[in-house]
């Protein structure tokens, strides 16, 4: 009788421990299962009751999931203010430009810009990284998000191939959507991640010759102080940026 009722509080008392955080629970979830066991058990052999201790150790357990939820919000909330500072220290410095030199003329969309791109990439690092146990994956993440971050910041800015205003250019969100659909479609995993980033690597590499094909880009004051091999360069950079964050989730996906 008594074994048949431990095996039933188990049940619920592991239902109860779903509401951990996933890490905790994957961390702790098991060993925190045996012990209870062990302490009905235990209590049992004693011949003691079993509702009221149950109890006790699921009003304690519960005690301990609100602390660690809230430990947890308290923790991410404290990283978002973090960015937030961050970002505005960031953003601090072209202010401070526009108002002593003529070199830096930012309007009031372009810092909005500026700290959605930059606030953005440090939240979604934020909160892909910590998927990842190993720090070849939070690497990996970061080197993706700054190549992202670089790539979206230079075509708005100036363009990579010609000025930011000839439509070739469109292409490299392809590439980021490329990205992001094959992080969606992965959910994370670093094998998925490693495939995705060769292929965005891939459709990185591919625009200057799609470019040259559809259009001979315009030349503008931008192209001509670096040229064409300066664009096949700078392409080039991002390739290798891609392919190195590959390289590491592949590393990564043993040890996840």
């Amino acid at each position: 009788m008594n074994e048949r009722l431990i095996r039933r509080y188990r049940y619920w008392y592991a239902k109860l421990l779903r509401l951990y955080s996933k890490p905790y629970y994957e961390r702790f979830g098991e060993e925190m299962k045996q012990t209870f066991t062990a302490l009905l058990r235990q209590h049992a052999e004693e011949g003691r009751g079993l509702f009221g201790y149950a109890l006790w150790l699921f009003v304690e357990t519960s005690a301990g999931i609100m602390r660690e939820n809230i430990t947890s919000i308290i923790m991410q909330t404290k990283n978002i203010i973090y960015l937030a500072l961050g970002t505005a220290f960031i953003l601090l410095m072209p202010l401070l430009a526009t108002l002593f030199t003529n070199q830096v003329v930012w309007n009031l969309t372009d810092f909005i810009v500026a700290g959605i791109l930059i606030f953005g990439t440090g939240l979604a690092y934020e909160l892909v990284a910590k998927k990842g146990g190993t720090m070849a994956y939070r690497v990996a993440v970061g080197i993706a998000l700054v190549a992202a971050f670089l790539l979206v910041w230079m075509n708005l800015a100036v363009g990579i191939i010609g000025s930011e205003d000839n439509p070739v250019n469109l292409m490299y969100f392809g590439v980021l959507a490329i990205g992001i659909l094959g992080a969606s479609i992965a959910r994370l995993r670093p094998q998925g991640m490693s495939r995705t980033l060769f292929a965005t690597a891939l459709a990185q590499a591919l625009v200057p010759a799609i470019a040259l094909i559809i259009k001979k880009p315009q030349v503008t004051s931008v192209e001509a102080s670096m040229g064409m091999l300066g664009v096949l360069g700078l392409n080039a950079f991002f390739v290798m940026m891609f392919i190195g964050s590959a390289l590491l989730f592949r590393r990564s996906r043993i040890r996840l």
